[in-house]
């Protein structure tokens, strides 16, 4: 199913408005991809705008998380248990999906997701709270 992302459908009294041209295939956009937490890592690498490719993340079972400690910065590859909260939307944090703002549930604590792990095809997060 395409996505029409044009604003060429209605009128805002409701009315529909005439179109002046026929849809365009660079007018078409897609549907969101709900990154979700699995058992290995899936991802479809989709053809945009240019000849671009754009990997998308569909099932993410690991993140690369940044821990500062006393000034030191580290980057490491944590498990994914769960997530926590989602400012994007709460239904997503009960569904266990994953967008950017994300908190994550990792071994070594909570993280929050910085990268678009639709768009970028990999989920990058930084510590925000440590487990004791």
């Amino acid at each position: 199913m395409s996505y029409y992302q044009g604003n060429d459908l209605k009128k805002p009294s409701g009315g529909k408005k005439r179109a002046y041209r026929e849809k365009r295939k660079y007018e078409l956009g897609s549907p969101p991809t709900y990154t979700t937490i699995g058992d290995s890592e899936k991802r479809e690498i989709e053809r945009t705008f240019g000849g671009n490719k754009k990997v998308r993340l569909k099932k993410a079972t690991y993140a690369n998380v940044l821990i500062n400690e006393n000034g030191e910065r580290k980057i490491e590859k944590l498990k994914i248990l769960k997530v926590k909260s989602n400012p994007a939307n709460p239904e997503y944090s009960r569904r266990n999906i994953i967008t950017k703002g994300a908190i994550i549930e990792t071994p070594k604590g909570e993280a929050k997701v910085t990268s678009r792990p639709g768009q970028d095809g990999i989920v990058n997060a930084i510590l925000i709270k440590r487990k004791s």
